[in-house]
């Protein structure tokens, strides 16, 4: 009879795992909420309401050619958008472990935020739920197995939102009336491929260089500067994201696929790689 008291327990170990992952996956998505909540509590109007090439007088030739090769005149502004992706995503701090993510995005253009919600698949039946956001002001990361037990939980600190509000900057070729200077951008020339920009929220000042391909569009954005956790320190670490296939979206002309690295001692260490797989734009005209 041994046979059936161990079937007996794989069956509850079962009912018990299914119960936490949903338990899990619950907790989840209202933290999930709270943090879009917060997001939209701390939104504002957006101005102008559309684009007016004149706006771009004066600005460094590239940005120049990029913003009038992506916008057509009187284009809506963005106010936000909801992305889904499909990639993967490199666990090891010093080797290659590629795992399988999703994830949807929530962004907000004024003020400045987002809240991406990843999903990475470790091994089958396990998979862990992260945040990385930028809501009103804070940075957020955060990693639960399940949703529920936490693997990773970085603290609200200046360098958090620093990082956060940068990726925030450097992922707005997906929205790109956000690069117009009526939202706050101060662009800088540098030469005929570069440009450097900054923005500023709150406290937080951040700085990236954008690198345009012979189409006029942004192949780069590099920072020498994003901090990186390094032994429990953050560590100002040289960072990149480069993005390509342009198409289309609601009139713009936005970039589908990317890669984000980091840019170590030791050379080049991506850890995120991803696709678009939907874009869906709030504007202003709606």
């Amino acid at each position: 009879m041994w046979w059936k008291v161990i079937a007996v327990l794989l069956v509850v170990l079962a009912f018990v795992i299914v119960a936490v992952i949903i338990y899990g996956t619950n907790r989840w998505q209202s933290d999930t909420r709270d943090l879009h909540a917060k997001m939209e509590a701390a939104r504002v109007p957006i101005a102008p309401t559309s684009y007016d090439p004149r706006e771009l007088e004066g600005l460094p030739a590239p940005v120049q050619r990029y913003l009038r090769t992506v916008l057509k005149e009187g284009q809506p502004l963005v106010t936000a958008v909801s992305i889904e992706h499909t990639g993967t995503f490199n666990m090891s701090e010093t080797g290659e472990q590629w795992k399988p993510f999703s994830s949807t995005q929530r962004v907000i253009i004024q003020r400045p935020g987002f809240v991406w919600d990843a999903r990475i698949r470790m091994v089958p039946g396990m998979t862990i739920h992260v945040h990385d956001a930028y809501v009103a002001g804070e940075g957020v990361l955060t990693a639960k197995l399940f949703g529920l037990l936490t693997v990773m939980k970085q603290p609200s600190t200046p360098e958090l939102a620093h990082g956060e509000l940068m990726r925030f900057f450097a992922e707005a070729a997906w929205y790109p009336t956000a690069l117009l200077p009526s939202q706050g951008v101060a662009w800088t020339a540098i030469d005929d491929t570069q440009a450097s920009a900054t923005i500023t929220d709150g406290t937080t000042t951040v700085t990236l260089v954008f690198k345009f391909d012979a189409q006029g569009l942004i192949s780069s954005v590099h920072s020498d500067g994003r901090y990186h956790e390094v032994d429990g320190e953050q560590v100002s670490t040289p960072w990149q994201g480069r993005i390509w296939d342009y198409e289309i979206r609601d009139g713009m002309l936005v970039p589908l696929e990317g890669e984000v690295t980091w840019l170590l001692s030791d050379g080049a260490k991506p850890y995120w790689r991803g696709r678009i797989q939907r874009i869906e734009y709030e504007l202003s005209n709606r």
